[in-house]
């Protein structure tokens, strides 16, 4: 079975050690979530996995299927089958959504001569307007539909694992089900594998999740089945503190 397993994984930023010995493995159509509170390394885990720049790996690896992905680039790993949907997507002028996933399927030696009917289908998955994908990617869309759009990309390019870096934040409760069901959806249609960072329980209310682990000051403290989220919900992250 096809596996992304990170195994004492350590890096800092700005020279400060944010994440001090991380260890997780993720099967195809399995849900991890990582839980924690503001500054424990969330975001900086999912940065280091995709290979985002200003981060300085001090130890460990992050393998999928043995390969290790720490010696690619960025877009090596996406080609690869990993996947960021962005906390806070970036807008880029004057490059098309649709331009942006023909390429990205072109890439990875797809046709693309369905693509559009294949927008449409997943737009209309999520609520998501399909005639926004002619536009400049992220470029005057609301919080919402930056997440959709998001989401939408996850859909089309069907990748092997996703890290969900928030996806959760700043949605309301439609956008967040649409977004989350899609995602739940794929683990069943594609048998996608996801890492899903969140502050919050209500994105595992549609995303149901194998096992949770809660990340505190660099490093896993705990994990255990859903059952673990329902504890934090209850008893806050004091707990594991």
């Amino acid at each position: 079975m096809s596996t992304l397993e990170i195994k004492g994984l350590r890096a800092a930023v700005a020279g400060k050690e944010i994440l001090t010995g991380i260890d997780l493995t993720v099967r195809r159509g399995e849900v991890h979530a990582v839980m924690g509170p503001n500054g424990a390394g969330k975001s900086t885990l999912s940065a280091v996995i995709m290979g985002k720049p200003g981060y300085e790996v001090l130890g460990g690896t992050v393998t999928l299927d043995g390969e290790d992905m720490l010696a690619l680039p960025t877009w090596q790993r996406a080609v690869r089958g990993l996947h960021l949907v962005m906390q806070y997507p970036t807008e880029v002028p004057g490059v098309h959504v649709d331009e942006v996933l023909a390429e990205a399927l072109a890439a990875r030696g797809r046709d693309v001569s369905a693509l559009g009917d294949i927008i449409r289908t997943e737009a209309g998955r999520i609520n998501f307007d399909a005639d926004l994908v002619a536009r400049a990617l992220n470029v005057d869309f609301s919080g919402g539909e930056k997440k959709r759009n998001e989401t939408l990309q996850l859909g089309v390019l069907a990748p092997r694992f996703a890290v969900l870096d928030e996806l959760d934040s700043g949605l309301d409760i439609d956008a967040l089900r649409d977004c989350a069901r899609r995602v739940e959806a794929a683990t069943h249609e594609s048998n996608l594998g996801v890492l899903a960072i969140t502050h919050y329980v209500r994105l595992l209310e549609e995303l149901k999740p194998d096992a949770v682990h809660i990340l505190v000051a660099g490093r896993i403290v705990k994990s255990g089945g859903p059952e673990l989220a329902d504890v934090l919900e209850r008893d806050g992250y004091a707990a594991f503190a």
